[in-house]
């Protein structure tokens, strides 16, 4: 076996195979270590100050959590085209740590959005992996809803009466409620952060409240890890989202906490074209069926209760229409 076969086989960086055979040949000691020039790296997309969205704005005009009676017929055109497809393709996360990401040891999406859109392509196809996953920011949700370039968003989406009038949500199946992110030797105050920079993601239902109920500086990036990185960076006092995407973030950083009290409840459901109504009565039919079987319990183990605490599957809400 030649020594760049070797080197191919073990991914051993040919530069550093040269040097190690220079030095032991008694060639000149390498240079004195030189340490990389420090580079601000700041993320695309940052919006300082962040421009928030007309839609976050308290909307009381309807009854946001109902939705439209559970149905598991598949008659309809939307589910013909997604069967004859061979696969049900749905917007998510995959930068969100226990909700919507790429796990480093299988490759494969995982998280507790990713195995509730799991059940519903079980459910249609008997199969869980008769599935597609088209990752988006907050802000490209509705956009790809709109525009059918996906079947169902599942992403931490919140329901709201204003968001009624863009797309059509399920039953909620997830109640979140935002909280506030430091660095771990800040106040535990919230109220520290007034006049301060908090970052959200842009097109979240967090900013609003950012401004409203903190007194602080919104400023908006695409995806929540973003975030973290200008908080990691001190760019911003803190970032605020949903406790659930919170804990996966402190998870994952230890010099970072959670703090205070939860300044809203944050509904999550299932969202659709507007038009694509069976489609949501479909997907409600999949939310009874884990909330009946216990498949629901076992999915918010193995997902967010190490972290969160306990919790039970939200009860469904319909129209009365």
């Amino acid at each position: 076996m030649t020594n760049s076969t070797l080197t191919k086989r073990l991914g051993i960086p040919v530069l550093l195979v040269v040097a190690g055979l220079l030095a032991g040949c008694g060639a000149a000691a390498p240079p004195d270590k030189i340490d990389p020039p420090e580079i601000a790296f700041t993320p695309q997309g940052v919006a300082d100050p962040a421009e928030v969205p007309e839609e976050t704005s308290v909307d009381d005009s309807c009854d946001p959590l109902a939705s439209y009676e559970a149905s598991d017929s598949t008659g309809s055109r939307e589910i013909q085209d997604i069967l004859d497809r061979g696969r049900l393709i749905v917007g998510v996360d995959q930068t969100t740590y226990l909700l919507g990401y790429r796990d480093p040891l299988t490759g494969k999406m995982d998280g507790f959005d990713i195995r509730i859109a799991r059940q519903i392509a079980l459910d249609l196809f008997g199969d869980e992996d008769a599935i597609q996953f088209k990752a988006m920011s907050s802000a490209e949700r509705e956009p790809a809803l709109a525009d059918e370039d996906v079947d169902l968003v599942v992403r931490s989406m919140t329901i709201n009466c204003a968001r009624w009038q863009n797309v059509a949500f399920s039953t909620e199946y997830y109640r979140a409620g935002q909280k506030v992110l430091v660095p771990a030797d800040a106040s535990d105050n919230p109220a520290d952060l007034a006049g301060q920079k908090v970052c959200s993601a842009e097109g979240s239902t967090s900013l609003l409240r950012i401004e409203q109920e903190l007194g602080a500086n919104p400023v908006s990036v695409r995806d929540w890890a973003d975030c973290m990185i200008l908080l990691q960076q001190g760019k911003v006092a803190g970032m605020s989202t949903d406790d659930v995407i919170l804990a996966g973030m402190a998870a994952q950083d230890p010099n970072t906490k959670v703090i205070g009290e939860r300044i809203s409840d944050e509904p999550y459901g299932v969202a659709a074209n507007k038009e694509h109504t069976d489609l949501i009565r479909y997907v409600n039919a999949t939310l009874e069926r884990i909330r009946d079987d216990g498949t629901w319990d076992e999915i918010y183990k193995a997902t967010l209760e190490p972290y969160l605490g306990e919790a039970s599957a939200p009860k469904a809400k319909y129209r009365d229409d």
